[in-house]
């Protein structure tokens, strides 16, 4: 396997006033402020408060680990000079969508003009994940299988309970925000990519779309790379968690192509049976059950965890990255960013800038040392920001 299954990683932060802990809309100002010396390409997004950071072609979770720390760090010090912070978690606590201006490009737009507010309102930060197939039909085979398990990493990864000064009562208020765009949620299956090519072709043929780029699934075989992108993460506040989840990615992906070129064969179940598990997963993350629809039964997520470890034992050796992977253990087991964000909202007495602390502090955590990181101004010079819900 070596030499197989690449990785590529993009993030999605939040650029935050460190004195109000709103969002700011700087993203020009950040792109200005970078040097070549960086080593670092800054992307803008829909609205002008996000800034996207992508690594290069990683060999292996190792070269994640670097790239995903070295990105985090120069993305750090770049807003730092702009005056500002970023933050890892997938939606912001308290920030207003109608307060945050469009990012003035033709495509972003474009999308505003054909979708109005649900384009508008699509305020979140994601996670994406991409690993090398070259074989485009292999590819599909496998991308038919790891559909069902776009609720375990779903679930892995949760960092957005909060929306518009809101506590939502969900784990994941990414996922259902992202649902109301067209061309997005849990895919359908494919029997070849010929008829993935077919699909595409008469989407841009009827003016559905004008190119590939704009199927935004869950999970889909990349238009221009030949990858699969694993689309359904929240961005998780800790770096470790980040290389967790791209290692359980990569894994699958090798586990479902090792059974594939051995004939063996994978259940693929209904889309809405996994859509039934995503809801759960949005709702509960790491602390509910999911369906086995194998066993027709509810399953604790931290038994799907261990199943999910075991099933993967046959590739986890040669990938090199059992240590990453297992972190799964410690997800399901210590709880997730949304997790720690509502603890520490309740233990702020309920104050939305405190969950912005905590988002922030686990944004560098690992990534900065400690000396480093800017100090935040204390909470006790504003009034508390309580949610509503």
């Amino acid at each position: 396997m070596v030499g197989e299954f690449t990785l590529g990683v993009e993030e999605e932060f939040q650029i935050i006033d460190p004195r109000s802990r709103d969002l700011k809309s700087l993203i020009s100002q950040l792109i200005d402020a970078r040097t070549p010396l960086d080593e670092i390409e800054l992307q803008s997004e829909l609205h002008q408060s996000v800034v996207e950071v992508a690594t290069g072609i990683c060999e292996d979770v190792a070269a994640v680990r670097r790239d995903v720390v070295k990105n985090r760090r120069s993305a750090a010090r770049i807003a730092a000079r702009a005056g500002v912070r970023i933050g890892a978690a997938s939606t912001h606590p308290f920030a207003h969508w109608e307060d945050q201006p469009i990012t003035v490009k033709e495509r972003y737009i474009q999308s505003v003009e054909e979708m109005q507010d649900a384009a508008r309102g699509n305020l979140i930060f994601g996670l994406h994940v991409h690993v090398g197939l070259d074989d485009r039909d292999e590819a599909i085979a496998i991308y038919n299988s790891a559909r069902y398990f776009l609720p375990h990493l779903l679930a892995l990864s949760v960092s957005s309970p909060f929306f518009n000064g809101r506590k939502t009562g969900l784990r994941s208020t990414r996922a259902l925000i992202f649902k109301r765009l067209p061309r997005t949620g849990i895919p359908e299956r494919f029997f070849s990519y010929k008829e993935f090519e077919d699909f595409i072709a008469t989407l841009v043929k009827t003016g559905c779309i004008d190119d590939g780029r704009r199927v935004w699934w869950d999970l889909r075989p990349h238009p221009v790379y030949n990858t699969l992108e694993f689309r359904v993460c929240d961005l998780p506040s800790r770096v470790e968690d980040t290389v967790t989840i791209a290692a359980a990615v990569q894994a699958i992906v090798a586990k479902l192509a090792w059974l594939h070129r051995k004939n063996l064969t994978f259940n693929v179940y209904r889309t809405a049976m996994m859509d039934e598990n995503k809801w759960r997963a949005a709702r509960y993350g790491v602390r509910g059950k999911l369906i086995d629809w194998g066993k027709k039964e509810e399953v604790p997520y931290r038994y799907l965890a261990e199943e999910l470890i075991d099933f993967c034992a046959e590739v986890i050796d040669d990938l090199g990255s059992k240590v990453e992977f297992e972190g799964i253990r410690r997800i399901a087991e210590g709880g997730t960013g949304a997790d720690r964000q509502l603890e520490a909202y309740e233990q702020s007495g309920g104050d939305l800038r405190a969950v912005v602390d905590q988002i922030l502090r686990e944004t560098l955590h690992g990534v900065i040392d400690e000396s480093e990181v800017p100090t935040l101004p204390p909470l006790s010079e504003g009034e508390p920001i309580r949610a509503t819900g």
